[in-house]
């Protein structure tokens, strides 16, 4: 497991306003959307090219095109907020869901939904904004794995030691991007400082 941590000015300032208590729904949408493209970014940066020509208006130049299949896979309810941006960075994308929800006495992932088109031989982006245990990002890549799945990206918002050290554990290859990593988790298994649940902040409900 690699852990890349964005650097760019941009993503702290970011960060900073999701993890702002004020932040009302519709500007914590609209930041983790801005954030998503940085994610994107720096996760796509080693996508396989081929060469194609192409005409412009003067010459036949060559151009390039992505040469493997794309695939995001939403983590529901929180990784909705990072799909509208990778979709629209890479429009040819599938799309997949997993839907699992913490036990909040044990941290432990409980699934209710899995859905995922054809995965052979594409490159996964399994968005999972909050790395807390870890227990909900290894599940949902064990569901990528078992449906055919093996070059696994995932993008995290924010990301703790405890869940890295457990995506270390389970997934050695999975490459995780997060905007921040943040000191620990509290008691009752939330990232701190963090910014409260990112599902609930980005719907506004509790």
């Amino acid at each position: 497991m690699s852990l890349t941590v964005l650097e760019h000015p941009l993503a702290r300032h970011l960060v900073t306003l999701l993890r702002d208590r004020s932040t009302e729904p519709e500007a914590f949408r609209e930041a983790a959307r801005r954030l998503a493209t940085l994610l994107v970014l720096e996760a796509s940066i080693d996508l396989p090219l081929e060469e194609r020509p192409v005409e412009t208006p003067l010459e036949t130049a060559v151009g390039h095109r992505i040469a493997a299949p794309l695939v995001a896979v939403a983590v529901l309810r929180a990784g909705l907020g990072l799909l509208d941006t990778v979709v629209d960075l890479l429009p040819g994308a599938r799309v997949g869901y997993v839907g699992v929800q913490r036990d909040e006495e044990t941290a432990t992932p409980r699934e209710y939904y899995t859905k995922l088109p054809e995965l052979e031989g594409a490159r996964v982006f399994v968005l999972e904004p909050m790395l807390a245990t870890g227990g909900s990002l290894s599940w949902a890549c064990h569901q990528v794995r078992e449906a055919g799945g093996r070059d696994v990206t995932a993008l995290c918002v924010v990301s703790a030691p405890e869940g890295a050290a457990r995506m270390a554990r389970d997934h050695p290859d999975v490459r995780i991007v997060s905007a921040t990593h943040d000191r620990k988790l509290d008691a009752n298994f939330y990232i701190l400082p963090g910014l409260g649940d990112m599902g609930d902040r980005l719907f506004g409900t509790r």
